[in-house]
Protein backbone atom coordinates (compact mmCIF):
# COMPACT_ATOMS: atom_id res chain seq x y z
CA UNK A 1 0.00 0.00 0.00
CA UNK A 2 1.51 3.73 -0.94
CA UNK A 3 1.29 6.12 1.62
CA UNK A 4 2.98 9.98 1.13
CA UNK A 5 6.00 10.76 2.83
CA UNK A 6 7.40 13.49 3.89
CA UNK A 7 10.63 15.23 4.40
CA UNK A 8 11.72 16.49 8.35
CA UNK A 9 10.16 19.84 7.22
CA UNK A 10 7.39 18.63 5.02
CA UNK A 11 8.98 20.79 2.23
CA UNK A 12 8.61 17.56 0.18
CA UNK A 13 6.79 14.80 -0.35
CA UNK A 14 6.36 11.49 -2.27
CA UNK A 15 4.55 8.03 -2.73
CA UNK A 16 6.33 4.66 -1.11
CA UNK A 17 4.88 1.56 -0.91
CA UNK A 18 4.56 -0.30 2.70
CA UNK A 19 3.46 -3.86 3.47
CA UNK A 20 0.66 -1.99 5.44
CA UNK A 21 -2.33 -5.18 6.21
CA UNK A 22 -4.88 -5.37 3.14
CA UNK A 23 -8.86 -6.50 3.79
CA UNK A 24 -11.74 -7.22 0.99
CA UNK A 25 -15.28 -6.38 2.08
CA UNK A 26 -16.53 -5.66 5.28
CA UNK A 27 -14.15 -8.48 6.64
CA UNK A 28 -13.14 -6.63 10.45
CA UNK A 29 -15.85 -4.02 10.62
CA UNK A 30 -17.87 -5.82 12.97
CA UNK A 31 -14.46 -6.07 14.89
CA UNK A 32 -13.47 -2.19 15.03
CA UNK A 33 -16.63 -1.51 16.19
CA UNK A 34 -16.54 -3.85 19.11
CA UNK A 35 -13.34 -2.69 19.96
CA UNK A 36 -14.18 1.24 20.09
CA UNK A 37 -17.08 0.47 22.31
CA UNK A 38 -15.05 -1.61 24.59
CA UNK A 39 -12.29 1.11 24.76
CA UNK A 40 -15.10 3.64 25.65
CA UNK A 41 -16.77 1.62 27.80
CA UNK A 42 -13.52 0.79 29.86
CA UNK A 43 -12.83 4.51 30.18
CA UNK A 44 -16.08 4.95 31.85
CA UNK A 45 -15.23 5.36 35.96
CA UNK A 46 -19.21 4.07 36.81
CA UNK A 47 -18.89 5.77 39.84
CA UNK A 48 -22.30 7.72 39.74
CA UNK A 49 -24.82 7.06 42.83
CA UNK A 50 -28.15 8.06 44.05
CA UNK A 51 -30.03 7.19 47.21
CA UNK A 52 -33.19 5.31 47.42
CA UNK A 53 -35.93 6.51 49.65
CA UNK A 54 -34.48 4.14 51.94
CA UNK A 55 -31.35 5.62 52.05
CA UNK A 56 -31.60 8.85 52.42
CA UNK A 57 -31.54 9.87 55.80
CA UNK A 58 -34.80 11.21 58.19
CA UNK A 59 -38.01 11.15 56.73
CA UNK A 60 -39.19 8.37 59.24
CA UNK A 61 -42.13 10.67 61.10
CA UNK A 62 -45.37 10.94 59.40
CA UNK A 63 -45.68 14.23 57.94
CA UNK A 64 -49.64 15.02 59.00
CA UNK A 65 -52.25 13.04 60.01
CA UNK A 66 -53.97 10.10 57.76
CA UNK A 67 -57.01 11.80 57.28
CA UNK A 68 -58.57 14.88 58.43
CA UNK A 69 -56.54 17.20 56.44
CA UNK A 70 -57.61 17.69 53.20
CA UNK A 71 -54.12 16.94 51.53
CA UNK A 72 -53.13 13.57 50.01
CA UNK A 73 -52.14 10.94 52.57
CA UNK A 74 -48.13 11.10 52.78
CA UNK A 75 -46.07 8.12 54.97
CA UNK A 76 -42.92 9.88 54.55
CA UNK A 77 -41.19 13.41 53.44
CA UNK A 78 -38.07 11.15 51.91
CA UNK A 79 -41.06 10.07 49.52
CA UNK A 80 -39.28 10.30 45.59
CA UNK A 81 -42.63 12.53 45.03
CA UNK A 82 -41.49 15.26 47.37
CA UNK A 83 -38.13 17.65 47.07
CA UNK A 84 -35.49 15.95 48.51
CA UNK A 85 -36.89 12.55 48.29
CA UNK A 86 -34.96 9.46 47.39
CA UNK A 87 -34.77 8.58 43.58
CA UNK A 88 -36.39 5.91 41.71
CA UNK A 89 -34.10 4.03 39.61
CA UNK A 90 -31.72 6.17 39.69
CA UNK A 91 -27.73 5.19 38.65
CA UNK A 92 -25.89 2.96 41.01
CA UNK A 93 -21.94 2.32 41.06
CA UNK A 94 -21.45 -0.47 38.21
CA UNK A 95 -18.65 -2.11 36.29
CA UNK A 96 -18.93 -0.49 32.84
CA UNK A 97 -15.93 -2.44 31.51
CA UNK A 98 -15.99 -5.13 28.72
CA UNK A 99 -13.74 -8.02 27.73
CA UNK A 100 -12.36 -8.38 23.57
CA UNK A 101 -10.85 -11.10 22.61
CA UNK A 102 -6.98 -10.59 21.50
CA UNK A 103 -7.33 -11.84 18.08
CA UNK A 104 -10.63 -9.82 17.46
CA UNK A 105 -8.21 -6.50 18.60
CA UNK A 106 -5.99 -7.61 16.05
CA UNK A 107 -8.26 -7.72 13.31
CA UNK A 108 -9.80 -4.18 14.79
CA UNK A 109 -6.57 -2.18 14.84
CA UNK A 110 -5.27 -4.11 11.06
CA UNK A 111 -8.77 -3.40 9.57
CA UNK A 112 -8.58 0.48 10.88
CA UNK A 113 -5.41 1.05 9.95
CA UNK A 114 -6.29 -0.18 6.64
CA UNK A 115 -8.94 1.91 6.31
CA UNK A 116 -7.29 5.27 7.43
CA UNK A 117 -4.36 4.52 4.86
CA UNK A 118 -6.73 3.59 2.45
CA UNK A 119 -8.52 7.12 2.93
CA UNK A 120 -5.39 8.89 2.95
CA UNK A 121 -5.65 10.41 6.22
CA UNK A 122 -2.15 8.28 7.05
CA UNK A 123 0.92 10.16 6.69
CA UNK A 124 4.66 9.55 7.12
CA UNK A 125 7.35 12.19 8.19
CA UNK A 126 10.82 11.27 8.09
CA UNK A 127 11.92 11.96 11.14
CA UNK A 128 11.15 14.87 13.98
CA UNK A 129 14.49 16.37 13.76
CA UNK A 130 16.04 18.58 16.55
CA UNK A 131 15.33 21.62 14.22
CA UNK A 132 11.67 20.79 14.99
CA UNK A 133 11.90 20.96 17.94
CA UNK A 134 10.15 24.46 18.65
CA UNK A 135 6.30 24.69 18.85
CA UNK A 136 6.36 26.61 15.98
CA UNK A 137 8.23 24.67 13.72
CA UNK A 138 6.09 21.73 14.32
CA UNK A 139 3.35 24.29 13.52
CA UNK A 140 4.25 24.94 10.81
CA UNK A 141 5.46 21.03 9.66
CA UNK A 142 1.87 19.91 10.61
CA UNK A 143 0.06 22.65 8.68
CA UNK A 144 1.51 21.59 5.50
CA UNK A 145 0.94 17.97 6.64
CA UNK A 146 -2.84 18.50 8.25
CA UNK A 147 -3.95 22.10 7.56
CA UNK A 148 -7.36 21.29 9.55
CA UNK A 149 -8.63 19.10 12.10
CA UNK A 150 -7.23 16.89 14.79
CA UNK A 151 -3.75 15.58 14.77
CA UNK A 152 -2.15 12.43 16.20
CA UNK A 153 1.58 12.44 15.89
CA UNK A 154 2.75 8.42 16.67
CA UNK A 155 6.66 7.94 17.02
CA UNK A 156 8.64 5.38 18.83
CA UNK A 157 9.86 6.86 20.83
CA UNK A 158 9.36 10.86 21.15
CA UNK A 159 12.43 12.86 22.09
CA UNK A 160 12.02 14.81 25.34
CA UNK A 161 12.11 17.96 23.15
CA UNK A 162 9.45 17.10 20.88
CA UNK A 163 7.57 15.70 22.97
CA UNK A 164 7.45 19.18 24.98
CA UNK A 165 7.02 21.41 21.94
CA UNK A 166 3.76 19.21 19.94
CA UNK A 167 1.70 19.30 23.14
CA UNK A 168 1.31 22.56 23.71
CA UNK A 169 -0.85 22.65 20.50
CA UNK A 170 -4.54 22.17 20.92
CA UNK A 171 -5.11 19.86 17.98
CA UNK A 172 -2.28 17.65 18.44
CA UNK A 173 -2.16 14.67 20.17
CA UNK A 174 0.99 12.23 21.03
CA UNK A 175 1.33 8.94 21.05
CA UNK A 176 3.65 6.01 21.01
CA UNK A 177 3.96 3.40 18.40
CA UNK A 178 3.79 0.33 21.07
CA UNK A 179 0.83 1.38 22.72
CA UNK A 180 -1.82 2.94 19.11
CA UNK A 181 -4.81 0.78 19.25
CA UNK A 182 -8.15 0.57 17.67
CA UNK A 183 -9.86 4.15 19.38
CA UNK A 184 -6.67 6.09 18.35
CA UNK A 185 -6.35 5.35 14.30
CA UNK A 186 -10.62 6.17 13.84
CA UNK A 187 -10.80 9.42 16.47
CA UNK A 188 -8.02 11.41 14.38
CA UNK A 189 -8.75 13.59 11.34
CA UNK A 190 -5.05 13.01 10.36
CA UNK A 191 -2.56 10.47 11.61
CA UNK A 192 1.15 11.38 11.27
CA UNK A 193 3.60 8.51 11.96
CA UNK A 194 7.31 8.62 11.79
CA UNK A 195 9.42 6.45 10.01
CA UNK A 196 10.33 4.52 12.61
CA UNK A 197 7.35 4.64 14.70
CA UNK A 198 6.13 2.91 11.12
CA UNK A 199 7.88 0.35 11.29
CA UNK A 200 6.98 -0.68 14.81
CA UNK A 201 3.45 -0.81 13.81
CA UNK A 202 4.00 -3.23 10.84
CA UNK A 203 5.93 -5.41 12.96
CA UNK A 204 2.69 -4.99 15.43
CA UNK A 205 0.49 -6.19 12.58
CA UNK A 206 2.60 -8.98 11.62
CA UNK A 207 2.62 -10.23 15.29
CA UNK A 208 -1.18 -9.67 15.91
CA UNK A 209 -0.47 -7.35 18.71
CA UNK A 210 -3.12 -5.04 18.99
Amino acid sequence: MKLTVFTSDASKSSEQEFALPTFEGSKGLQAVKEVVVAHRANARQGTRSTKTRGEVRGGGKKPWNQKGTGRARAGSSRSPLWSGGGVVFGPKPRDFSKKINGKVKALAFNRALFDRATAGDVAVIETFTAKANKTKAINTVLGRIAPKGKVLIVDAPFTTEASRAARNLARVTLQEASKLNTLDLVQYAKIVVSSKALETIIARTNGGQS
